[in-house]
């Protein structure tokens, strides 16, 4: 039995600048971190007693005989694509509902593809963690998705991520002093909009429009760097994030139609009338989670306004995806 911990993650600034179509012309980067909050793999080989030969359970149960039968994306990707022979029983449970803008996708290919290298008896590094699971979405299974969901779900902690016109990347953790990490901690608040959708249908709009609304996407990638050097300041006041962060909502909110929705923007502007500097929607647009940040003051009147939808409390995750249970030997 292997188990893998990956987890998801919360974007920042710079969102749009990590699909390939606009960084392989222009570069990129974003600045966000992990959270500690978690996608599990269990992964052990299915002895042949059973009349399928791969078991796959998630929010459905799969038990079939060919790879090519796997219904799941990215299971059926990554097996195909790793070549794998030996019959597979595999469970995912995640403490976040998928769909949500938090990367969970990338977080579930990310965490199987750790626990493959971990049953051949490799450990693979967060870089080539990173580099397969981009590959798999983008090339293997076709997926319209940006490449920074998989650095977080690989590397983990609070970094700033920069993207080359190569197609390479580089990964630079923000160092900051404890209190400085625990003050912008402190100051986010993560609401549940009750809506999940398939983030790869709102990104193929947004991807179409980079090119018409560039001057949008520019602004918010040079955004990561202005974010970078507020956090790294401990004389420059923590609320300041939060006005850039409304700003930078602004821009990508005009990126392509499906962005918002009027519920989102309701949650949004009620948020900000009980106090809130800013915030904004969690990954692609559509549904899913919304980060609000507020100074702690403030957030019992954004908690009672916001009453009807689940909060989760977050913290930075310094690691990125784990083995946690190595028995590879047991079935």
């Amino acid at each position: 039995m292997i188990i893998t911990r990956t987890p998801f993650r919360v974007s920042l600034f710079g969102g749009g600048s990590d699909y390939p179509a606009w960084f392989t012309r222009h570069s990129g980067a974003v600045l966000g971190f992990a959270i500690n909050k978690y996608c599990y793999i269990s992964l052990r080989k299915l002895p042949p007693f059973f009349e399928h030969k791969h078991r796959i359970v998630y929010s459905r149960v799969e038990n079939v005989k060919e790879i090519s039968e796997i219904q799941h994306p990215a299971v059926r990707a990554v097996l195909g694509d790793q070549k794998v022979t030996q019959g597979l029983e595999i469970h995912h449970d995640g403490d976040l509902p998928a769909r949500s803008g938090l990367g969970s996708s990338s977080s579930f290919t990310v965490g199987l593809l750790n626990a493959l290298n971990a049953m051949e008896g490799k450990l693979a590094s967060p870089k080539s963690l990173a580099n397969e699971a981009i590959r798999i979405e983008q090339k293997v299974i076709g997926e319209a998705v940006g490449s920074q969901d998989q650095i977080w779900a690989a590397y983990g902690g609070l970094n700033r991520i920069r993207f080359f016109s190569d197609g390479s990347f580089d990964v630079e953790p923000l160092v900051l002093p404890q209190e400085r990490k625990t003050l912008l901690e402190d100051h986010c608040m993560l609401f549940f909009s009750g809506i999940s959708r398939y983030a790869a249908q709102v990104a193929e709009r947004k991807i179409a429009s980079l090119a018409q609304r560039s001057n949008n996407v520019r602004a918010m990638t040079a955004m990561v760097d202005e974010a970078a050097s507020m956090l790294g300041n401990p004389t420059v006041p923590i609320g300041d994030i939060g006005m850039l962060l409304h700003d930078s909502w602004m821009l990508k909110r005009e990126l392509t139609d499906g962005v918002t929705t009027p519920e989102i923007d309701e949650i949004y502007t009620a948020a900000r009338e009980e106090g809130a500097i800013g915030g904004k929607l969690l990954g692609a647009g559509g549904g899913g989670f919304v980060l609000v940040f507020a100074e702690p003051d403030k957030h019992e009147a954004i908690r009672a306004r916001l009453n009807h939808l689940v909060e989760v409390d977050i913290k930075i995750c310094s690691s990125g995806s784990r083995v946690v249970v190595y028995e590879p030997d047991l079935s």
